[in-house]
């Protein structure tokens, strides 16, 4: 993952966790923009729906979150179009890890949750900036990582519907939020489901 130190460093900062549970995957993050200590945007998107059954969820520097996601909307579209048909989730990450490992001189400094459902069902996996790839149940990146998986372990079950994992996903950002600065100013999730993906948003207070 990107170390502590390059997040000093650069003075940036974000809480972004997923979930995955028996009918679909719930991603979800803060809004905070921060540099160097001062706050840019308090409206920044760290969470992301790609051809309605793909997510990503990210933490690191704002400019690097971004291109990394127009890169993976252009080369999941390419593959759709040149092969007539749907990449599955595990081939997708495995296509944004060869991304990330192709700049291994020059990094991408962000964290990725990766997720989505295909026929296989649904899956969540976590990379980070030089590709490497774990699928697993659930996981937290950025500055606020370790408060956020704190709450997510405490009350994760594998049969839990896609709006009480939301729900956990939602606490474990605010828990994170009221103890790292750089996290902060309402929440943005995705949902994605075999019926469909959904986007929302929630303010603090």
């Amino acid at each position: 993952m990107v170390s502590d130190l390059a997040y000093e460093r650069l003075g940036t900062g974000a809480t972004s966790v997923g979930i995955k549970t028996k009918d679909g995957v719930v991603l979800a993050s803060e809004k905070r923009v921060s540099y160097g200590g001062f706050v840019m945007s308090r409206v920044g998107r760290k969470v992301f729906l790609i051809k309605d059954r793909y997510g990503m969820a990210l933490a690191g520097l704002f400019a690097d979150i971004e291109t990394l996601v127009r890169l993976m909307k252009i080369q999941i579209h390419q593959y759709e179009i040149e092969n007539g048909r749907k990449l599955s989730v595990k081939s997708a990450a495995r296509l944004l890890s060869v991304i990330l490992y192709q700049y291994k001189y020059m990094p991408f400094l962000s964290e990725i949750i990766f997720g989505g459902i295909d026929e296989e069902g649904p899956h969540l996996l976590v990379m980070d900036s030089l590709g490497s790839l774990i699928e697993d149940n659930y996981a937290a990146v950025g500055s606020g990582a370790p408060i956020a998986i704190g709450i997510i372990e405490s009350r994760y079950r594998e049969d839990l519907s896609v709006e009480e994992a939301e729900k956990i996903a939602v606490e474990s950002i605010k828990a994170a939020i009221k103890r790292d600065v750089t996290s902060g100013d309402g929440i943005d999730t995705v949902l994605i489901t075999k019926s469909g993906s959904k986007e929302n948003s929630y303010p603090l207070g």
